[in-house]
């Protein structure tokens, strides 16, 4: 995965060679180097650490452009100096003034980046001080991290950490990257509304009552996604937005309620267009927010293509094995379980990972709980040793049935071969969690990162409980090759023009080319289960501008949260939103949500007075 661990985080320099001097400081700390040596200058930042020598006492003032060593000693430092410094609190803020001196080569610090200086302080202010910390914020290497829950109630201290600072600061740099590699490609950024209407787009929406309307609610913005087809069709040919969105669902490491995409559509093209202007953008983002060069264009495998090779449309392609089907080689050989997976209309599929072997008995029922978890039965493997195969498939490997297999297949001494039997979508989700699990245990996933387009997916997938058409992506996306008649005749067997960007089995990015023909827009909609009327009262307006010109367009929505944690190498996009909801959608930090006055309700005709 690209992205910066915590040890290359410390070497990315916060972007302060702009900073001027103000009333409390010269410079920011992080910006001092050896050129500043014999200078006077005043600093000013937060106590991150302070160490009593005896004598002479080092603190570590820390901004957000980094830490530079304060010294404080009888020859250089006043009296009531002193005094001040040996009270100092962490967190304190303070105001410095001193002489910036070389180190001698001994004491240099490589760790620091403004380690060869320290600052000899003669005068010393308390701008502000803290009471004792519920949460440190100078965290020490070797320990631990407070509880996620206590980070966020104390964010503004958890914010303090130097990490956190990066995360944001890289965060910054690739989206000033896309805005600017965007603005360089003909795209204009727009704004749309925050405040709108319902429309279906997968998830349930934040409701607004409309205090001037009593009975009538506007909706928070699950996407632009409408707007940048109505800014298509009045003709601004490429637009983007850094765009907020807003999603009433159940939340995981990778979601929260509001969110941040990169919001970009064009007229009069297709697919290829479209990918070749998100590759450009994002060339241009890790190059300039992390120095890293990636290799354009990106890999392509359809949907189909994907699901078969490894069970999922979101396929991490840094693990070289790829999904296998044994039905011909271990149904008809006497083991019941593959023989009725094969009656029943599904298949036996696995996969083999070489070395796999060195799993342990208990390795190996973790991964029969993985597969459970995923929705099979359970998962079932066979070792290649030099005395045979061992395992529950082993009893009817014998001879020349398991000779077979090891010429089929390739299996070397001390392969494993793991194997999920059933209808393929109750056995992909599992294999593809089972792949990543032994790949991760086995040390098999590459260095090198892989981006991938998945393309033609289904337009539409059949409901779990009712069996009904639902939109694959949203119903705004063009089918591939039919016409209306058909769409309404087998909605289920039509291909569209969606496409999904992912990197290292995380899906970034999801876009198509757009339904550009109000006939087709309204036999999708009718699909959906909609009326006339209701089609009509949702998105007549969308239909109203189709009847005056529309041309072909589409686009792409990338997550920027996503995105971040993938670059700064954090496990939860948490780590870089500034102010995030826990699971419970809560903000922990300042109480949200929180009830609402009874007079404040009754404004906005919800309840009496």
């Amino acid at each position: 995965m690209p992205g910066a661990g915590r040890e290359e985080l410390e070497r990315i320099r916060i972007e302060t060679t702009n900073w001027d001097a103000t009333e409390y400081r010269d410079a920011g700390c992080g910006q001092l180097t050896g050129d500043w040596a014999d200078r006077t200058v005043r600093l000013a930042g937060w106590v991150h650490r302070r160490r009593d020598l005896g004598g002479v006492l080092f603190v570590h003032l820390r901004d957000r452009s980094g830490l530079v060593q304060l010294s404080f000693g009888p020859d250089w430092t006043t009296a009531p100096a002193a005094e001040i410094a040996a009270s100092l609190s962490p967190e304190d803020v303070i105001q410095v003034e001193g002489r910036v001196v070389q180190r001698p080569e001994s004491a240099i610090n490589p760790e620091m980046k403004t380690g060869e200086i320290e600052v000899l302080v003669s005068d010393i202010e308390v701008l502000s001080g803290s009471d004792p910390l519920p949460i440190l914020v100078a965290v020490p290497p070797e320990e631990d991290l407070p509880s996620e829950e206590l980070r966020l109630r104390h964010r503004v201290l958890d914010l303090r950490r130097p990490e956190m600072l990066r995360n944001f600061e890289i965060r910054h740099r690739a989206t000033r990257a896309a805005r600017a590699a965007l603005s360089d490609m003909g795209f204009i950024e727009v704004e749309t509304p925050f405040l709108t209407r319902r429309t279906p787009e997968g998830a349930r929406d934040y409701l607004v009552p409309s205090r001037l309307h009593p009975g009538e609610f506007y909706a928070l913005p699950q996407s632009p996604q409408l707007y940048k087809q109505l800014l298509m069709t009045a003709g601004f040919d490429r637009y983007f937005q850094i765009a907020r969105c807003l999603r009433d669902e159940d939340l995981r490491a990778d979601r929260q309620p509001e969110f941040t995409q990169i919001d970009v559509e064009m007229a009069f093209v297709g697919e290829e267009d479209v990918y070749a202007a998100c590759e450009r953008m994002l060339q241009r983002v890790f190059a300039e927010a992390l120095s890293e060069d990636i290799a354009t264009p990106f890999s392509r495998l359809t949907w189909s293509e994907a699901l078969e090779s490894y069970g999922t449309d979101k396929p991490d392609l840094r693990i070289p094995w790829k999904l296998v089907d044994f039905s011909a080689a271990l149904t008809g050989i006497g083991f019941g379980i593959f023989d009725a997976a094969l009656e029943a209309g599904g298949r036996v599929r696995g996969f083999v990972a070489p070395g796999g072997a060195v799993l342990s008995r208990s390795a190996l029922d973790k991964l029969d709980e993985i597969a459970r978890a995923a929705g099979a039965r359970g998962v079932l493997w066979t070792k290649r040793t030099a005395d045979g195969y061992s395992g529950p498939v082993a009893k009817v490997l014998g001879g020349s049935a398991g000779e077979a297999l090891a010429r089929q297949f390739e299996l070397a001494e001390g392969d494993l071969v793991l194997l999920v039997a059933g209808l393929d979508r109750e056995t992909s989700p599992p294999l593809d969690a089972v792949r990543r699990a032994v790949a991760t245990e086995l040390d098999a996933v590459g260095a090198t990162s892989a981006w991938l387009w998945v393309t033609e997916f289904p337009l539409f997938d059949a409901d779990p409980e009712t069996g009904r058409p639902t939109p694959s992506h949203h119903p705004f996306t063009m089918p591939r090759e039919t016409s209306p008649e058909r769409l309404r005749e087998e909605p289920l067997a039509v291909e569209s023009r969606a496409y999904d960007l992912v990197l290292d089995g995380t899906e970034l990015a999801s876009g198509s080319i757009r339904c550009h023909d109000a006939e087709m827009q309204r036999a999708i909609l009718e699909v959906l289960g909609m009326s006339e009327l209701e089609i009509e009262s949702r998105f007549g307006f969308l239909l109203e501008a189709f009847r005056y010109g529309v041309p072909p367009h589409g686009g792409f929505a990338l997550g920027m949260d996503r995105l971040a944690a993938m670059m700064v190498g954090a496990e939860s996009i948490r780590e870089v939103i500034a102010f995030p909801k826990t699971t419970a959608a809560r903000g922990l930090m300042e109480g949200a949500p929180s009830a609402v006055d009874a007079a404040e309700l009754a404004d906005l005709g919800l309840r009496p007075a």
